[in-house]
């Protein structure tokens, strides 16, 4: 079993790819709607963050940063990938990618520790439930 700052360091790490991913995509949309679906992701995004950072607290542990070389792939794969193609439907599906990434580590960390702080189970359903909601609104993009 994994220890409750393990876990939610993994949520953080999750939380801030997508958040930079939001970031850096966001100027590439040209479509306001797609924009505010982004920029209510993003918010709901940083509303987990800050519950994961208060837990965090609990332990007297700070939240850790993405390693700079992930920080540093993930932005350039976004700028290679949508260099001939900044389509919704492109843009969709690459952070459709992202959020199933997100759901897959989010409920491997819930499998593998189910005995985990009932505050931390809530966040890690909180955070697994927000990236499917994200999936299927993503859809209408593709």
């Amino acid at each position: 079993m994994d220890s409750p700052q393990y876990i939610l360091n993994e949520i953080n790490k999750g939380i801030k790819m997508g958040m930079d991913s939001i970031s850096t995509i966001s100027e590439k949309v040209g479509d306001q709607n797609f924009r505010d679906d982004l920029a209510f992701q993003y918010d709901k995004y940083n509303d987990i963050l800050n519950k994961v950072n208060g837990e965090l607290k609990n332990y007297n542990d700070f939240p850790e940063e993405v390693p700079p070389m992930q920080k540093a792939m993930g932005y350039m794969e976004i700028q290679m990938t949508t260099i001939t193609d900044k389509s919704n439907s492109h843009i969709a599906e690459m952070l459709i990618k992202g959020n199933n990434m997100g759901i897959i580590q989010g409920v491997k960390l819930k499998n593998q520790n189910p005995d985990t702080d009932p505050n931390i189970k809530n966040i890690l359903d909180e955070f697994i439930q927000f990236q499917e909601n994200n999936v299927e609104k993503l859809k209408k993009y593709l």
